[in-house]
């Protein structure tokens, strides 16, 4: 396993939701130690007090110098350099993260401002769906620079890419490059023109003399990870470990100023002739937030499906008044 190293000596994170996306993102963020202390916010204060209880409870075997807390009380976020919102609906079994678009906005016309009068610093991480609708209204909301206001975009669902051709190849996760970009949804796609193992193109991996990843195997593919949140939610209820871990490692970039390349969601500004929207596409983030969205090489039919993308994030921004 990834072994991050020490969070910054003062460095607070704040999660607003205690859920199950929250409260893993929280046991994640212990474990990993991302940050020397996390809070816990939730509207439900006995809910939040529990999870935190629960929490504090196991630090004795988390990373060195950890702490939690938090309750009901949204001050609990005070002087926070990093605010993850979970909070939200939630997303139903068949439900696409489109529908949940309006009631979540509505939360966080209530919630950004609050948050910014605690946390007037920090950078805003949103992983609360659709998050690239979110992200979208929370800039507008906020006023804040692109950079500092961004969602989790397709972090995990890269991951979720990478784990699966890694299976199929019978090499390490960390072996393999390739990304999922655009709208965190059912337009996303992955950049294969640029996806390798190693130093050799995806499509040009053999094994005893023949190719492994054929144009039907890597359809499939895309499609199993775009459907792969429905298939975990049908059974379970909900998504939360693999996002947790995920939004763990954006917030690890962030306080340690990792400048690592992540696929986030920013609202773009005229990258591949792209306004106004948010989509996720490989980008350097460090401390103060999104530092550069990549100029990452797409073929045609690639460049297609991101302007794609954005015309359906577009569509709902509209439907919405956003």
């Amino acid at each position: 396993m990834e072994q991050p190293v020490p969070a910054p000596s003062g460095s607070r994170l704040a999660i607003v939701g205690a859920g199950s996306v929250g409260t893993s993102l929280a046991y994640a963020a212990l474990i990993r130690g991302s940050a020397r202390h996390v809070a816990l916010f939730d509207v439900n204060a006995a809910k939040a007090e529990a999870e935190v209880l629960d929490l504090a409870h196991g630090t004795q075997f988390t990373a060195a110098a950890a702490s939690v807390d938090g309750g009901g009380d949204i001050s609990v976020t005070e002087g926070a350099d990093v605010v993850v919102i979970t909070a939200g609906a939630k997303q139903a079994p068949g439900q696409t993260r489109l529908d949940l678009a309006g009631t979540n906005v509505r939360i966080l016309e209530q919630l950004m401002p609050q948050l910014l009068a605690h946390a007037p610093d920090a950078v805003y991480v949103l992983v609360t769906n659709p998050c690239d609708v979110l992200t979208v209204a929370a800039q507008k909301i906020t006023g804040l620079p692109a950079g500092r206001v961004f969602s989790s975009g397709t972090v995990l669902d890269t991951s979720r890419l990478r784990w699966l051709l890694a299976h199929r190849a019978g090499v390490s996760v960390s072996s393999v490059h390739a990304s999922m970009v655009g709208e965190h949804g059912d337009t996303e796609f992955p950049v294969w023109s640029g996806a390798r193992i190693g130093p050799v193109p995806i499509r040009d991996w053999t094994v005893d003399g023949g190719r492994l990843f054929t144009s039907g195997y890597l359809a499939e593919t895309a499609r199993e990870v775009t459907q792969a949140a429905y298939k975990v939610i049908a059974g379970k209820g909900a998504t939360n470990y693999a996002i947790g871990l995920s939004g763990a490692r954006i917030v690890e970039a962030l306080l340690r100023d990792e400048k690592a390349v992540l696929p986030v969601s920013t609202v773009l500004a005229g990258q591949y002739g792209i306004d106004g929207v948010a989509l996720s596409l490989p980008s350097v983030v460090g401390r103060g937030g999104v530092r550069a969205v990549l100029d990452t090489p797409l073929d045609e039919g690639e460049h297609a499906s991101l302007h794609h993308s954005a015309e359906t994030l577009r569509q709902s921004l509209s439907s919405l008044g956003i």
